[in-house]
Order: C-alpha cells, then structure tokens, then sequence
C-alpha cells in the first residue's frame, strides 16, 4: 500500500469535503490503484486526507490524469495557505485497516518515537482488542525512521470517549501509557470524517 498525507487549513470545510465527494464522480472511475480515502477536518480548521493506493506506481500514474489535474485545481483554492505532501509504501494495518463504518476518526502524528518498542506495543496489545469494541481499525504510516502518522478508527465519538475513560485490565493500562509516552504525539480529531 502507498499513502499520500494531504494537510493543510480551510475556513470552509463544508466546501471542502463537497470537492472531495465529487472526486468520487470526477476521478474515481478512472483512478489508477485508488484503494479508499479518509479526510477531514478538526474543529480548529486544520485538514487531513489519507489516499491509499495500491503502490506508489499507481498513485504517480493518477497523478498524471487529466481529470485528476483539474479536479485539485479546484481543491487547492479550498484551502487557506500552503498545502503539504507526506508519502509512504511503509504502512502497518492494524486491526484489519481503515473501516469506512467509523463515525469518528482520530490521527495521531508522532515523531521521536523508537518503531520496535511501538511494534512491540502493538503486539502486546492486540491481545486485548475486545476490550475496546469502539476501535474498528486502523492503519500506521511510517514516514521516516521515527515519526509516523496513525488513523484510528471508531464506531462513533460518543463510544470512543467511552472507552477511553472505562476501567480495564492493569497490564493494558501499562501498555496505554507506554504507548503515550512515545515520543511528541499530536491528536488530529476528525469527528465527521469523509470515507470511501
């Protein structure tokens, strides 16, 4: 899998979204590789779209369409300010991947973090997956040695900040707080996230 990281800030997320619907009419029949998409935007403004391809091949070859060219002609001038491009093939799913059933999506951008201590956590905590029935999926992009963007996905908001504040096991609360202190961790909430 390739995924291209598009943030950036808009002040007319309405609008924003809407160009990204009309991808799915525009481009998406002839896109090339097109897995799926998540994008949304927090409630400060700041944007985020993850597109997964199939490979790297497959996202320059879409690139390069006509279609595709025209259509960010129009997202650009959505956007308030500069844009910026993170890509990656080196993508850990977790949980099976994205689920484009979630109601609610949160990023996590981290830097600084040691990658075999968080692929470690993540084998030490997948062992207690039904404890949080709100977690449908989710996938890691690593983007350089130690940073990393993480979309987790959740059945709703409600649910997620319930279980987060519902009582568990000690040994995956140990785990919880290992994983949290790894390195510099940004949260990017997308509480009406865009899914295909």
């Amino acid at each position: 899998m390739f995924v291209q990281i598009i943030e950036g800030r808009t002040t007319d997320p309405g609008a924003l979204r809407d160009h990204g619907e009309q991808w799915q009419v525009d481009v998406g029949p002839s896109a090339v590789g097109y897995l799926g998409v998540t994008s949304g935007t927090t409630a400060d403004g700041r944007t985020i779209t993850l597109a997964r391809f199939e490979d790297e091949a497959s996202a320059r070859a879409n690139s390069e369409l006509p279609q595709q060219q025209a259509w960010w002609e129009g997202m650009a001038k959505l956007y308030d300010g500069d844009v910026t491009f993170t890509e990656s093939s080196d993508v850990t799913e977790l949980l099976g991947g994205g689920s484009d059933q979630a109601g609610f999506v949160q990023v996590m951008r981290s830097t600084g973090v040691d990658r075999a201590e968080v692929e470690r956590l993540d084998d030490e905590m997948g062992r207690f997956a039904a404890q949080r029935p709100d977690i449908i999926g989710g996938y890691r992009v690593w983007t350089g040695p130690d940073s990393c963007v993480e979309a987790i996905y959740f059945t709703s908001e409600a649910e997620a900040r319930k279980g987060e504040q519902s009582p568990m096991p000690e040994e995956l609360q140990a785990l919880m707080e290992s994983a949290n202190s790894q390195g510099e961790i940004e949260f990017l909430d997308l509480t009406d996230p865009m899914l295909h």
